[in-house]
């Protein structure tokens, strides 16, 4: 039994060792019985890091950066020691001396320079601000004319942009200043349109008032212009729903002059007190007087700016798909009602961005108003420095505001394409 079992245990070990012979071989075959053991991860060295690199270039770049600014900054203090001056601000508290013909605030020739400063900052601001608004609609309109079916309403609209795009900002407020607004008659025989009146010194408009009763007047119109959006909605959700025309804007409208007008029976009066301007021969008085420097910039502002718009309008309009268009031709939308229900608002998504680089050409071109002696931060900025020698810091402060109000407004316009932008699902 012990034989044949020592025999059985070596004809086990010589089979087990034939099998694992003949495994190693075709492991060596393949090249696998002479790979090396598998070794630790090895951590990549910093200077090849994916991570580590951009961070390094970056750092040393904004170094770069930082070490061109100090080096001007220093060439500059000491170019300006060099000519017996030093930088500061301190100057802003000196008095003024010189008249601001269309301060929008009080202003006085004993006020400091900051005071000044102010008020053309304020000037900028008007003339940006209603050349915007005006810009806006204008271009919408004359952009939307120029894709018309009418034949003279398409030209028309085209031979305005082709004409008034082309010819440069400048000669546009010059010509407006010296050959539209300074021709007009004296203030005597000032032209009168309606409530309206024009003289060479500019326009009289009527215009509001506050009075006591206008800060409630201003709660009163918050609940009115809510309710009435609230009615365009429900309106024009019917008018999807059922397929009929429900005039949701028509409806909108009707409430909220329904709701100024109960308003205006509870409070028993309005919430400003209209003045409307009366010629008495030497003098207009009352209103709102327009000088004619702001309206030969304001003007031109608004037809130069209004030109791009209308072509970006075009643009976008077009650029929405044909599908859509031959869609409300096929549910029998209205040119007016397609456009206002379905294309404008597709169009809006491709608009926006565009629209915003125009508001900010605008509010820079603004600077140009110095040329016919409308008063704004450029034009007041020169004086200044006629006056106290400080160019450097009145150009940082000239920066500093066109820098806020162009930040400023590219915020306000990002937010509001954040909201009309495709949200993917």
């Amino acid at each position: 039994m012990r034989q044949t079992r020592g025999l059985l245990t070596c004809i086990i070990a010589g089979l087990f060792q034939m099998i694992t012979g003949e495994r190693s071989a075709g492991l060596e075959a393949k090249g696998v019985k002479n790979m090396p053991p598998k070794e630790e991860n090895k951590k990549t060295p910093i200077w090849r890091s994916r991570k580590f690199v951009p961070v390094i270039l970056q750092i040393i770049f904004l170094a770069i950066i930082g070490l061109l600014l100090w080096i001007l900054i220093q060439n500059t203090m000491t170019g300006l020691r060099r000519i017996g001056m030093s930088f500061g601000f301190d100057f802003l508290n000196a008095r003024a001396g010189f008249n601001i013909n269309e301060a929008m605030i009080e202003y006085s020739t004993s006020d400091p320079y900051v005071r000044a400063i102010m008020v053309g900052i304020v000037s900028t601001l008007r003339v940006s601000f209603f050349g915007i608004i005006l810009a806006t609609i204008i271009g919408v309109l004359v952009g939307i004319a120029k894709m018309s079916d009418n034949w003279l309403l398409s030209k028309v609209a085209s031979v305005y942009i082709d004409i008034f795009r082309n010819t440069p900002l400048l000669l546009q407020i010059f010509v407006l200043n010296f050959a539209v607004f300074l021709p007009l008659p004296r203030i005597q025989e000032a032209l009168s349109i309606g409530p309206f009146y024009l003289s060479n010194r500019g326009a009289v408009i009527p215009w509001a008032t506050l009075h006591e009763g206008s800060a409630l007047w201003a709660l009163l119109l918050l609940v009115v212009i809510g309710a009435a959006i609230w009615v365009y909605k429900w309106q024009m959700k019917r008018e999807v729903e059922e397929g009929k025309n429900t005039h949701p804007f028509l409806s909108a409208i009707g409430t909220f002059i329904l709701l100024c007008g109960a308003a205006y029976l509870v409070t028993g009066e309005g919430p400003f007190q209209l003045t409307i301007p009366a010629h008495t021969g030497a003098a207009v008085t009352g209103g709102l007087s327009l000088s004619t420097p702001f309206l030969s910039v304001l003007v031109a502002l608004t037809i130069f700016t209004s030109t791009y718009i209308a072509e970006i309008v075009r643009g976008g309009v077009q650029a929405v798909p044909k599908g859509q268009v031959e869609a409300t031709k096929a549910l029998g939308f209205r040119s007016a009602t397609a456009m206002r229900l379905v294309i404008f608002p597709q169009a809006i998504r491709i608009i926006i961005p565009q629209m915003t680089s125009q508001y900010l050409n605008l509010i820079k071109n603004s600077s140009l108003a110095m040329a016919v002696g409308y008063q704004e931060i450029v034009g007041v900025g020169n004086t200044v420095i006629n006056q106290s020698g400080r160019t450097l810091e009145v150009i940082v402060i000239m920066i500093a505001v066109y820098l806020f109000f162009s930040l400023t407004t590219s915020l306000f316009m990002n937010i509001f394409n954040k909201k009309f932008q495709l949200v993917e699902r």
